[in-house]
């Protein structure tokens, strides 16, 4: 009996969110360990479903970068970065397209389909979602490794106005029709800003903002642009948190909502972010 007080708690603290976000655009970035472990990815997709159903209306854009190492590996290529970017020369770039938007992405599109949620994937080619550019680094040949120049949302807008959650692979094209391999952080952002969407979700493989990197209990549950500017140059937000930072203020900056940054190998981590008082991760939004 207590277990079922509990669980009608959980739904009525859940109540105004739900009323609050339904039909707002929530953009997800999935990847990392929960794309990887197969039960935290049925929760993922499970949350993303519910999450549908009670009249949000999520996008997800998806990485791969393990599967992507996996099947380089297989064939007998080595997969080769610098500072964390994956340097992609042609017969890279060929694989990587063919494991992120015919294999990955049709993966979670089934899984959606199977939870009984309308989904359709997409990458960042089709309807010229993604016009990009190569990415420039002084001294160093990336290779095919764009950066998002333009976005047309027309296609994402006419799926979600029919009832289709939209499932996104971070390959864009050039002017001359080259596809360019896309950071999936960036792509989402994207997106996020030319939907104007109310949410952009990052699902990775930390809490979220911590004022002490060691310390977990230290986790800041909401920042606001002052604090965030104030963090990085306090140095408490340092190293590889600079950046995902400066996208979600820049994402702000472009009229999406609020950002989140959550830890996806927690047990439900998009419900309990999204529809609980607390949360679990960081949010971050402008100064209100």
């Amino acid at each position: 009996m207590v277990e079922t007080v509990k669980k009608a708690k959980i739904l009525t603290e859940a109540l105004p969110y739900i009323q609050r976000f339904s039909g707002k655009i929530v953009v997800v970035k999935y990847g990392g360990s929960a794309m990887t472990n197969p039960e935290l990815q049925r929760q993922v997709i499970c949350d993303l479903a519910l999450m549908k159903q009670v009249g949000m209306l999520p996008v997800v854009v998806h990485g791969g970068g393990k599967a992507i190492s996996g099947w380089m590996e297989k064939l007998g290529m080595e997969p080769k970065f610098h500072n964390g970017l994956r340097i992609t020369d042609a017969p890279a770039m060929e694989l990587t397209e063919m494991v992120l938007a015919g294999k990955v992405n049709k993966e979670l599109v089934q899984l959606f389909v199977q939870s009984g949620t309308k989904s359709v994937g997409l990458s960042g080619k089709d309807a010229g979602l993604l016009l990009a550019e190569k990415k420039q680094i002084k001294g160093v040949d990336l290779g095919f490794v764009g950066t998002v120049k333009t976005v047309n949302i027309e296609v994402v807008k006419l799926l979600l106005d029919q009832g289709y959650l939209p499932v996104i692979a971070p390959i864009g094209a050039d002017v001359d029709g080259n596809s360019l391999n896309l950071n999936a952080d960036e792509a989402a952002s994207a997106i996020a800003c030319a939907l104007g969407a109310e949410k952009l979700v990052f699902l990775t493989d930390v809490d979220g903002v911590l004022q002490d990197p060691e310390d977990p209990s230290t986790l800041c549950s909401s920042l606001n642009r002052k604090d965030a500017l104030a963090g990085m140059e306090e140095g408490w937000i340092s190293g590889g948190m600079i950046p995902k930072i400066q996208m979600c203020l820049q994402a702000l900056e472009q009229g999406v909502g609020q950002v989140h940054m959550l830890n996806g190998t927690w047990d439900h981590a998009l419900l309990l972010e999204i529809f609980t008082d607390q949360g679990i991760g960081t949010m971050i939004k402008e100064d209100k």
